[in-house]
């Protein structure tokens, strides 16, 4: 592992990446640090203090504690989030968008524009949703259209940029931008939760027993997530013989992985960003049948766990329907001389991939939904003082690997010994 790291410098292009993804992922957290104007941060503390255990709590999770302080990145990325999930919708439905989609990188590229500007409706609507519902909270200096529309305007800029951060983390970078950016939100929140704990250990509040089992539920539950998202189905694949001149191609054995989570942590962030954007506007509307609303919408609850079990098992199906086209699959096998033993290529393959598919699908989203949900509800039956669930830890583990991953191919690339030792590198399971 030691000689892993070190030969990632001995690589000009992959320390550059690596270098330039830690500098841009600092930028993002001293944004983080800084405030927005006219907010009295005493003030908010207290609501975010009585807030815990919310959706405010799980927001500010995904912020990096950037809304607890109302800074220039309090909306974080989940407008981006959220307008890549309404174009991908879209996509389905609209013709335009879906030749879009088929065009390659020149209609990518075009999606991608309709999905800036749709972060940026969304960034105002949603930062005068919040800049209304602070002036109720009564944190706010002076309230009025100027404060209003001054909120607006730094929060839809805070998002903007960190959006842009994220694109050049992937392009320039190493890894997902977006996802790396969530990611460190996280890991940021850690020390903070760890003084916490030990300050409930020492006055008496949290038994050493109750942190040593929650340390162990979290040390399982990572174990099961890198076992599962290293895990595969594979297909056995048969390639015939063809003689092309004087050459034989072909008449290999080789096999099609399919992977038991194939969407990855997309499914938990975009249900997280579906359920977050109305139940956050409703924690700032003074009706009472909103506000129950909201209330029956914390993180622990029956009917939210529901219905977030219910979006990651949609996300899950929705993803992998957009990402993997077992009609494609199966008839660049035919043009190639590619067939799976026992079935005939063409419609017989590629329905028998997609039962397949169908059936490794569901048993990751069960997989997704549990790692989500049943921490969380533990969490919060021990009344931890800090949000740190399952969907973090999926996260977390998640993006991790997704990195290691490709720092892994960039060393194999040019011939250096990766993180693991030969043969071990990060591979699937059958």
């Amino acid at each position: 592992m030691v000689g892993g790291f070190q030969n990632i410098f001995k690589i000009p292009e992959l320390k550059k990446r690596v270098l330039y993804t830690f500098g841009l992922l600092m930028v993002y957290r001293i944004g983080c640090a800084v405030p927005t104007p006219g907010i009295d941060g005493d003030a908010l503390a207290a609501q975010f203090a009585r807030a815990r255990g919310t959706l405010l709590g799980l927001f500010d999770m995904f912020s990096g504690g950037a809304l607890e302080r109302l800074s220039v990145f309090a909306l974080g990325i989940m407008p981006y989030i959220s307008a890549s999930i309404i174009l991908q919708l879209l996509t389905v439905v609209i013709p335009h968008l879906e030749r879009l989609s088929k065009e390659g990188e020149s209609g990518r590229k075009k999606i991608t524009q309709y999905t800036r500007y749709g972060t940026i409706i969304l960034s105002i609507i949603q930062g005068f949703g919040i800049s209304v519902g602070l002036e109720k909270m009564e944190v706010v200096a002076y309230p009025g259209w100027s404060f209003r529309l001054m909120t607006v305007l730094t929060l839809t800029a805070g998002t903007a940029f960190i959006m842009w951060l994220g694109e050049q983390i992937t392009e320039r970078g190493i890894g997902n931008g977006i996802s790396l950016i969530i990611f460190a939100g996280i890991v940021a929140r850690m020390p903070n939760a760890i003084s916490n704990t030990f300050r409930l250990m020492t006055t008496g509040e949290m038994g050493a027993f109750l942190v040593l089992m929650l340390l162990a539920l979290m040390v399982v539950v990572v174990g099961v997530i890198i076992f599962v998202e290293r895990g595969q189905r594979r297909i056995p694949v048969q390639y015939a013989k063809r003689i092309v001149g004087r050459k034989m191609y072909g008449g290999q054995s080789t096999h099609l992985p399919l992977k038991i989570n194939t969407s990855g942590v997309i499914p938990p962030i975009f249900a997280s960003s579906i359920i977050m954007f109305p139940a956050t506007i409703a924690n700032f509307i003074d009706i009472p049948w909103v506000q129950s609303v909201a209330q029956a919408m914390t993180p622990n609850s029956i009917i939210y766990n529901l219905i977030y079990v219910g979006f990651i098992i949609f996300f899950c199906f929705f993803y992998t329907a957009v990402t993997f086209n077992p009609v494609d699959v199966a008839d660049n096998m035919k043009k190639h001389g590619g067939y799976i033993p026992g079935i005939r290529p063409g419609k017989r393959t590629a329905d028998y991939i997609d039962r397949v598919l169908t059936r490794i699908t569901f048993g990751g989203a069960i997989y997704v939904s549990a790692v989500c949900v049943l921490p969380t509800i533990m969490i919060a039956r021990f009344n931890v003082p800090f949000y740190f669930g399952g969907t973090a830890l999926l996260i977390v583990v998640g993006v991790a690997i997704d990195t290691v991953s490709q720092i892994e191919s960039h060393m194999l690339a040019r011939h250096y010994e990766g993180f693991m030792k030969k043969g071990g590198s990060l591979k699937g399971r059958h």
